[in-house]
């Protein structure tokens, strides 16, 4: 992912599309898009008068005025800053289910709280393997 955001791009995006979802299974894909597939698209019209295309700028505190969402990669998961309200966020882990409902209210995205996400109800699991974390279950015992 980080390849796909961060280095294979000139200067940001101006759509996320279905190619993040490359090489995803086929059900999640369809269950995440409706079938529907659109290219991402990269911000354009970023050039120096002789055509080059211009620098890539660090994205400072001051420079945040028109940004409502800032994310910040990191390995175990993406930070999450609703730039509005907080200079930090919770982080949303990598395995998080993507259709997880996701509170879109910055003021729910509180760096010292839990990410404001509910797993999806009714659907099937994306993998049949336990993940380490998740509690062993254990049989009733008969007296």
């Amino acid at each position: 992912m980080a390849r796909h955001l961060i280095d294979e791009v000139h200067h940001g995006w101006d759509e996320l599309g279905t190619d993040l979802l490359d090489g995803a299974p086929t059900g999640l894909r369809r269950s995440l898009t409706g079938g529907h597939e659109y290219p991402s698209r990269q911000l354009t019209g970023m050039y120096n008068t002789d055509g080059t295309p211009t620098q890539r700028e660090l994205i400072t505190q001051d420079g945040t005025d028109n940004l409502d969402w800032a994310y910040v990669l990191h390995p175990h998961g993406i930070e999450v800053i609703a730039l509005q309200a907080y200079d930090r966020g919770p982080i949303v882990a990598w395995d998080t289910d993507p259709r997880s409902v996701i509170r879109a209210d910055p003021g729910a995205w509180h760096p010292q709280s839990r990410a404001p996400i509910v797993p999806p109800r009714f659907m099937p699991r994306l993998s049949t393997s336990v993940p380490v974390t998740a509690p062993a279950h254990r049989k009733a015992a008969r007296r």
